[in-house]
Protein backbone atom coordinates (compact mmCIF):
# COMPACT_ATOMS: atom_id res chain seq x y z
CA UNK A 1 0.00 0.00 0.00
CA UNK A 2 1.41 3.42 -0.86
CA UNK A 3 1.06 6.41 0.81
CA UNK A 4 -0.44 9.78 0.61
CA UNK A 5 0.14 13.53 0.05
CA UNK A 6 -1.72 16.26 0.21
CA UNK A 7 -0.99 18.58 -3.07
CA UNK A 8 -2.00 22.25 -2.00
CA UNK A 9 -2.40 24.73 -4.94
CA UNK A 10 -1.46 28.46 -5.22
CA UNK A 11 -2.10 29.49 -1.30
CA UNK A 12 0.52 32.59 -1.87
CA UNK A 13 0.22 35.99 -1.15
CA UNK A 14 -0.55 37.67 -4.47
CA UNK A 15 -2.70 35.26 -5.67
CA UNK A 16 -5.04 34.70 -2.53
CA UNK A 17 -4.98 38.84 -2.40
CA UNK A 18 -5.92 39.64 -6.37
CA UNK A 19 -9.57 40.50 -5.03
CA UNK A 20 -11.70 40.35 -2.44
CA UNK A 21 -13.87 37.30 -2.80
CA UNK A 22 -10.71 35.18 -3.04
CA UNK A 23 -9.63 36.54 -0.10
CA UNK A 24 -13.07 35.99 1.89
CA UNK A 25 -13.48 32.25 0.86
CA UNK A 26 -9.50 31.68 1.96
CA UNK A 27 -10.01 33.69 5.18
CA UNK A 28 -13.69 30.65 5.37
CA UNK A 29 -11.71 28.04 4.58
CA UNK A 30 -8.27 28.27 6.66
CA UNK A 31 -9.02 27.32 9.95
CA UNK A 32 -9.89 23.92 8.78
CA UNK A 33 -7.93 23.56 5.99
CA UNK A 34 -4.79 24.52 8.07
CA UNK A 35 -6.07 21.92 10.88
CA UNK A 36 -6.30 19.59 8.15
CA UNK A 37 -3.26 19.75 6.69
CA UNK A 38 -1.54 19.44 10.55
CA UNK A 39 -3.42 16.13 11.06
CA UNK A 40 -2.02 14.69 7.97
CA UNK A 41 0.47 15.65 9.06
CA UNK A 42 0.71 14.34 12.56
CA UNK A 43 -0.31 10.98 10.71
CA UNK A 44 2.53 10.93 8.94
CA UNK A 45 1.80 11.67 5.28
CA UNK A 46 3.42 14.53 3.16
CA UNK A 47 1.98 17.73 1.99
CA UNK A 48 3.82 19.66 -1.10
CA UNK A 49 2.49 22.91 -1.66
CA UNK A 50 2.60 24.18 -5.60
CA UNK A 51 3.41 27.02 -5.79
CA UNK A 52 2.78 29.16 -8.62
CA UNK A 53 5.69 31.24 -10.50
CA UNK A 54 5.24 33.16 -13.26
CA UNK A 55 7.67 33.90 -16.12
CA UNK A 56 8.29 36.93 -16.93
CA UNK A 57 7.67 35.95 -21.09
CA UNK A 58 4.98 34.08 -20.51
CA UNK A 59 2.07 35.46 -22.83
CA UNK A 60 -0.71 33.99 -20.93
CA UNK A 61 0.29 35.52 -17.58
CA UNK A 62 -2.26 37.17 -15.72
CA UNK A 63 -1.09 40.58 -14.82
CA UNK A 64 -2.40 42.47 -11.90
CA UNK A 65 -3.14 46.12 -12.48
CA UNK A 66 -0.16 46.22 -14.48
CA UNK A 67 2.37 44.28 -12.56
CA UNK A 68 3.18 40.56 -13.12
CA UNK A 69 2.17 38.44 -9.62
CA UNK A 70 3.93 36.02 -8.37
CA UNK A 71 7.86 36.20 -9.36
CA UNK A 72 10.37 34.14 -7.73
CA UNK A 73 11.63 35.09 -4.96
CA UNK A 74 8.95 38.14 -4.22
CA UNK A 75 7.03 38.11 -0.82
CA UNK A 76 3.99 37.50 -2.88
CA UNK A 77 4.91 34.54 -4.32
CA UNK A 78 5.60 32.57 -1.47
CA UNK A 79 3.60 30.04 0.46
CA UNK A 80 1.19 31.88 2.86
CA UNK A 81 3.00 30.92 6.45
CA UNK A 82 -0.72 29.68 7.89
CA UNK A 83 -0.47 26.72 5.63
CA UNK A 84 3.35 25.96 5.75
CA UNK A 85 5.48 23.50 8.22
CA UNK A 86 9.01 22.99 8.06
CA UNK A 87 8.45 19.45 7.09
CA UNK A 88 6.47 20.26 3.67
CA UNK A 89 7.74 19.95 0.17
CA UNK A 90 7.32 23.16 -2.18
CA UNK A 91 7.48 22.27 -5.59
CA UNK A 92 7.61 25.25 -8.12
CA UNK A 93 5.08 25.41 -11.05
CA UNK A 94 4.71 27.86 -13.91
CA UNK A 95 1.91 26.84 -15.28
CA UNK A 96 -2.24 25.49 -13.40
CA UNK A 97 -1.41 22.09 -12.89
CA UNK A 98 1.45 20.95 -11.14
CA UNK A 99 2.19 18.36 -13.00
CA UNK A 100 3.10 20.47 -15.92
CA UNK A 101 6.75 20.54 -16.91
CA UNK A 102 7.54 19.83 -13.19
CA UNK A 103 9.50 17.01 -11.48
CA UNK A 104 6.31 16.39 -9.22
CA UNK A 105 5.18 13.07 -10.66
CA UNK A 106 8.96 11.68 -9.74
CA UNK A 107 9.50 13.33 -6.29
CA UNK A 108 6.37 11.51 -5.46
CA UNK A 109 7.24 8.16 -6.90
CA UNK A 110 10.63 8.56 -4.95
CA UNK A 111 7.78 8.91 -1.77
CA UNK A 112 6.16 5.96 -2.70
CA UNK A 113 2.93 7.73 -3.09
CA UNK A 114 -0.04 6.38 -5.19
CA UNK A 115 -2.87 8.58 -3.46
CA UNK A 116 -3.32 12.27 -3.76
CA UNK A 117 -5.34 14.74 -1.74
CA UNK A 118 -5.88 17.67 -3.90
CA UNK A 119 -6.72 21.12 -2.59
CA UNK A 120 -5.92 24.63 -2.56
CA UNK A 121 -7.06 27.76 -5.12
CA UNK A 122 -9.29 28.02 -7.69
CA UNK A 123 -10.87 24.72 -7.66
CA UNK A 124 -12.14 25.00 -11.58
CA UNK A 125 -8.16 25.83 -12.43
CA UNK A 126 -5.30 24.61 -10.52
CA UNK A 127 -6.99 22.20 -8.43
CA UNK A 128 -9.41 20.51 -11.77
CA UNK A 129 -5.58 20.39 -13.88
CA UNK A 130 -3.65 18.81 -10.91
CA UNK A 131 -6.62 16.17 -10.09
CA UNK A 132 -6.69 15.28 -13.57
CA UNK A 133 -3.07 15.44 -14.46
CA UNK A 134 -2.78 13.23 -11.57
CA UNK A 135 -5.56 10.74 -13.02
CA UNK A 136 -4.08 10.84 -16.32
CA UNK A 137 -0.88 9.09 -14.46
CA UNK A 138 -2.35 7.22 -12.15
CA UNK A 139 -3.13 8.08 -8.60
CA UNK A 140 -5.93 7.64 -6.51
CA UNK A 141 -7.70 11.16 -6.15
CA UNK A 142 -9.63 12.74 -3.44
CA UNK A 143 -10.39 16.36 -3.27
CA UNK A 144 -12.18 17.66 0.10
CA UNK A 145 -14.45 20.41 -0.52
CA UNK A 146 -14.04 22.31 2.70
CA UNK A 147 -10.11 22.52 1.57
CA UNK A 148 -10.97 24.09 -2.28
CA UNK A 149 -11.65 27.33 -2.89
CA UNK A 150 -12.49 29.74 -5.69
CA UNK A 151 -13.83 33.13 -6.16
CA UNK A 152 -17.02 32.17 -7.07
CA UNK A 153 -19.41 29.55 -5.45
CA UNK A 154 -20.50 28.52 -8.13
CA UNK A 155 -17.06 27.58 -10.05
CA UNK A 156 -16.31 25.83 -7.05
CA UNK A 157 -19.20 23.32 -6.93
CA UNK A 158 -19.09 22.90 -10.84
CA UNK A 159 -15.74 21.87 -10.42
CA UNK A 160 -16.35 19.48 -7.77
CA UNK A 161 -19.39 18.66 -9.70
CA UNK A 162 -17.28 17.43 -12.60
CA UNK A 163 -13.83 16.02 -11.05
CA UNK A 164 -16.72 13.53 -8.83
CA UNK A 165 -18.31 12.32 -12.54
CA UNK A 166 -14.38 12.23 -13.78
CA UNK A 167 -11.88 11.09 -11.84
CA UNK A 168 -11.86 12.07 -8.21
CA UNK A 169 -13.34 11.23 -4.81
CA UNK A 170 -14.91 14.20 -3.61
CA UNK A 171 -15.84 14.56 0.27
CA UNK A 172 -14.68 16.83 3.37
CA UNK A 173 -11.89 16.06 5.18
CA UNK A 174 -13.58 14.93 8.23
CA UNK A 175 -14.28 11.71 6.02
CA UNK A 176 -10.80 11.75 4.42
CA UNK A 177 -9.45 11.57 8.17
CA UNK A 178 -12.06 9.34 8.98
CA UNK A 179 -11.32 6.70 6.09
CA UNK A 180 -7.36 6.89 7.04
CA UNK A 181 -8.38 6.22 10.84
CA UNK A 182 -10.39 3.39 10.42
CA UNK A 183 -9.49 1.50 6.90
CA UNK A 184 -5.69 2.63 7.01
CA UNK A 185 -5.77 4.10 3.36
CA UNK A 186 -8.26 6.05 1.07
CA UNK A 187 -10.24 3.20 -0.62
CA UNK A 188 -9.74 3.95 -4.90
CA UNK A 189 -12.60 5.37 -6.69
CA UNK A 190 -14.24 2.73 -9.09
CA UNK A 191 -14.65 4.61 -12.25
CA UNK A 192 -17.59 4.40 -13.83
CA UNK A 193 -18.40 6.54 -17.08
CA UNK A 194 -22.35 6.65 -18.75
Amino acid sequence: MGKIAVLTNDLQRDLVHKNQERLDAVTKATPGYAGFLDEMRKRGHHVVHLQLINLPDDPNAELYEGRLPVQKGTEGAAIMPEFLADTDLVIEKNKDSGFYETDLHERLQALGVDTVVVTGMQSQICVQTTAADAFFRGYNIYVPGDCVVSAREADKQRALDWMAGYCATVTDSAEILRLIDTEGHLPRKVIKTP
